[in-house]
Formats: structure tokens, C-alpha cells, sequence
């Protein structure tokens, strides 16, 4: 089978399109013929050799967690489902044409497979940060880096949950923002006084490690109302760093739930083909993304 495999740390040129045997699904997992790969921020930070005591590897390796696709080998021990069921979840090796999966849910009926792959690791992520943070029914959450896959799911959970989100991004996302329900600003001079201006805030999220820490500390006046899931120096001011998953299989029961509710909708923004993973990753790390990007398989 072809998979994107490195063999160093670096840039996104060290991503290599090789042929790779295909894994077998060891007990209490299954295997898919993957369809699509979401794109996450840790791919490439894994790839760059950022958080290895978060995520160690062994190279040369593969890259990717998220990934949908069709079931073609069940795993002992594993029930509920089969051969050719339509799934989405998380594993490992995901930009690759079969993929283990340690976590998964049955695709929601109107999704595809490109849109299920964006799903997994931003829902849980957003669900954990949500939780972490601690903001209730009524209060009002800041997000910064609000357009990406997590802040696109970030606003739509905070708000199904009556919470009103203040949402920061470029100005090319405010529309999305406005959209999506959240009262939407930009960065640049001045945005710390235009988020004042939308109102108090009780608790932000720091998504996209935007040097921004500091003022979101000054905008709910405690560090501990402060989670971050992109700047691993954050801990350096009182401010939690979230970066270990806790249940997938239950974040993607929820996302089930809030999908076929009409809850949560992520877009799409971007498809590559496997042999563009490196663009991908590219453009993945330059950021301001309207949604998801995924591979293509």
C-alpha cells in the first residue's frame, strides 16, 4: 500500500510517498480502507519533532490520527461492527491507503467521507477544552484563533450549551464567525479594547499560539480561566497547557449526536491528494484555515 512516511524531523519536505505493508488490526481494533485524513497541527508538530514526550515515535513513521473510511478487518474483542461499515475516527498512520483504528463511530448519515475525517481530533479537543476551562450556561467564553477546525467546533458546542462566545480571528473569517453565532473581531492594533467592547469575558481559549497569552490573562483577569492547546510556553504564565486527549470514543458519540441534530457542521476547506501532504502540512502551519483541510486517498 502507499502511505506518507518520514525517516527525520524537519520541514514538510522530509514527507515521502512510499509503499509501506499494510497493517493488520490487533485485538480491540479495526482497519480501514481510509477514504480521507484529516489534517491536525500535531502532524506536523510530531513531524518537526516538537512534542515527543507527548507523542513518541520511532522513524522512520508514519503521520496522521484522523481518518474515514470503509471497515475491511475487525480486530478479536472488538463488537458492533463489520466488514463494509462506513466509519470515522482515530489511529495512527492515517495518510496512507489502510490505517488502523484504536477509536471510531459510524459515519452520520450526509456526511462524507472528506468532512467525517476533519471530525475526530478537533471534536475531542474542543470538547476537552470546553470542559477544562469551565464556562457554564450564561457566561462568555473568548476564543482566540476561532476560524480553525477546533474553533469552528468550539463555538458551535459552546453555544448549543448557552454559552456566548466572543470569537478572534482575520478579517477575512468574520463573516464565517458572524455565522457560526459568535460575536467575531480581529487581531491587530487595538483588538484587546474591541473585545472589551463585546463585553466582560469569563474564561478564553488560546487555539492558535498566537503570542496572545498574556492579554487574554489581562481579559479575564486569572490565569486560571486560560487553557491553551497551541503555545507550549503558556505554562511560563500560570496558563494550562491542554494537550492529552481524554475519551475519543466518547467525543465521537457526542459528535454524532450534535451532527444529527443539526448542531455541528464543519466545512471543509481545503482537499489534497496523498502525494500533496507536504503542501498540505504547509499550509496547515501558516494557519488561517475556515474549517478543515484533509487528504484525499
Amino acid at each position: 500500500m502507499k502511505r506518507i512516511s518520514f525517516a527525520e524531523f524537519g520541514g514538510p519536505d522530509v514527507l515521502r510517498l512510499v509503499e509501506a505493508e499494510e497493517p493488520h488490526a490487533g485485538p480491540g481494533r479495526i482497519r480501514i480502507a481510509v477514504r480521507a485524513a484529516g489534517v491536525n497541527p500535531v502532524d506536523w508538530r510530531v513531524r518537526e519533532g516538537q512534542v515527543l514526550t507527548a507523542h513518541p515515535i520511532e522513524l522512520p513513521a508514519g503521520v496522521g490520527l484522523d481518518a474515514a473510511g470503509v471497515v475491511d478487518e475487525v480486530g478479536e474483542g472488538v463488537e458492533g461492527v463489520e466488514i463494509g461499515d462506513r466509519v470515522f475516527g482515530e489511529g495512527s498512520g492515517t495518510y496512507a491507503e489502510s490505517a488502523v483504528l484504536s477509536a471510531w463511530a459510524r459515519m452520520p448519515d450526509g456526511l462524507t467521507f472528506e468532512e467525517a475525517a476533519g471530525y475526530p481530533s478537533v471534536v475531542e479537543t474542543a470538547l476537552r477544552v470546553i470542559r477544562e476551562v469551565g464556562v457554564r450556561p450564561g457566561q462568555t467564553l473568548l476564543v482566540s484563533g476561532a476560524s480553525g477546525g477546533v474553533g469552528s467546533a468550539v463555538l458551535q458546542i459552546a453555544r448549543d450549551r448557552g454559552v456566548t462566545v466572543i470569537a478572534v480571528a482575520g478579517a477575512a473569517n468574520q463573516d464565517y464567525l458572524w455565522g457560526l453565532g459568535a460575536l467575531a473581531t480581529t487581531y491587530g492594533e487595538g483588538w484587546v479594547e474591541r473585545v472589551r467592547g463585546l463585553g466582560p469575558v469569563d474564561a478564553a481559549l488560546d487555539l492558535a499560539g498566537s503570542g496572545v497569552i498574556r492579554e487574554l490573562v489581562e481579559l479575564t483577569g486569572d490565569p486560571q480561566k486560560v487553557i491553551s492547546i497551541a503555545d507550549l510556553d503558556a505554562p511560563k504564565l500560570g496558563v494550562r497547557f491542554s494537550g492529552t486527549a481524554g475519551s475519543v470514543p466518547d467525543a465521537l458519540a457526542e459528535a454524532v449526536g450534535l451532527i444529527a441534530r443539526g448542531k455541528l457542521h464543519i466545512p471543509v476547506e481545503k482537499s489534497y491528494p496523498l502525494a500533496e501532504a507536504a503542501t498540505a502540512h504547509a499550509d496547515s502551519r501558516a494557519g488561517h484555515a475556515r474549517g478543515r483541510r484533509v487528504i484525499v486517498v
